[in-house]
């Protein structure tokens, strides 16, 4: 009940978090491509494509999530954990295109070299920079906190697409700033600045989550966590061996204990059991636990 209580809570969640993106991140497309195009900026219209893409990231990610949270069948015994790695590799992908897409657009327009042709920004682009600043952070610590409850790399990654974002939103007001001041060349400068944080982003993400599918092992701190948690358990004597490996989100362990070598099979067996329950409770993201007994 318990169990199917949380999944309910789970999925409320994730609902949640994917609406508020996708709507968030449409009504600001919206805004901040109106405002680059009264006010004449290139660099709040490149913002504005890269806000778009958010949808589509915060939608994949939704959709990764999702897949990921469906329970084992006869085809995939282990679950479906790692559809989140596959959903964060798109979202990495998504980020590339769109880097190198603005970066592209800034570049061309500063090696020829001619800027008589770029108007001044209104104040209308400087206010529609200032607002996604705030409103991006916002977004980025809200997705962020659900992220970590939800244990969800997919919207973590989705998160950090929102700050990239903010960021961005930095170089465009820095950009917008100098061309109204004169200088129209630092109009597509902030593109350049702003592909470069989207590249950095994507990279990132993408690092991330083909660690997570070539079962890269825990962190050093998280081993030497589990280790010292089984070697001060009931019955064990020693920890011979412990690997660990990331399946997704979800942690893989086997282990090798010794015990007392006069202890009979069923007595040996219960402490490897315990030690095997205690674990998944004490570390929650234990997926799937494996102790292997040695006589001491």
């Amino acid at each position: 009940m318990t169990s199917q209580k949380q999944q309910l809570n789970e999925q409320k969640m994730i609902n949640h978090l994917s609406t508020v993106g996708i709507f968030g991140n449409v009504i600001l497309t919206a805004f901040k491509l109106l405002a680059g195009i009264i006010g004449h900026s290139g660099a709040m219209i490149s913002d504005a494509v890269h806000s778009l893409s958010d949808v589509f990231a915060t939608f994949i990610a939704f959709l990764g999530v999702k897949l990921s949270k469906k329970s084992a069948d006869s085809e995939h015994p282990y679950g479906h954990d790692r559809l989140e790695c596959v959903a964060s590799m798109v979202l990495a992908a998504i980020l590339l295109a769109t880097g190198i897409g603005i970066g592209m657009s800034g570049v061309k327009t500063i090696i020829a070299g001619d800027y008589s042709h770029l108007q001044a920004p209104g104040t209308i682009a400087l206010v529609a920079a200032i607002v996604s600043i705030l409103t991006k952070e916002g977004m980025f610590w809200y997705t962020r906190h659900y992220a970590k409850i939800l244990d969800s790399a997919a919207f973590m990654a989705d998160a950090w697409h929102h700050r990239s974002d903010a960021f961005s939103s930095v170089g465009s007001l820095i950009g917008i700033g100098g061309a109204m001041l004169g200088f129209p060349v630092l109009d597509p400068l902030a593109s350049v600045v702003i592909c470069i944080f989207i590249l950095k982003v994507a990279f990132d993400i993408f690092k991330d989550a083909l660690d997570k599918m070539l079962d890269t092992s825990c962190s050093e701190e998280y081993e030497e966590k589990l280790a010292d948690y089984i070697r001060k358990s009931r019955g064990v004597e020693r920890l011979d061996l412990l690997r660990t490996r990331m399946f997704g989100n979800k942690v893989y362990i086997d282990a090798e204990i010794a015990v007392d070598g006069t202890l009979s099979l069923k007595d040996a067996h219960a402490i490897a059991e315990d030690v095997h329950d205690n674990v998944e409770k004490k570390f929650p993201n234990t997926k799937h636990i494996m102790i292997h007994v040695n006589p001491a």
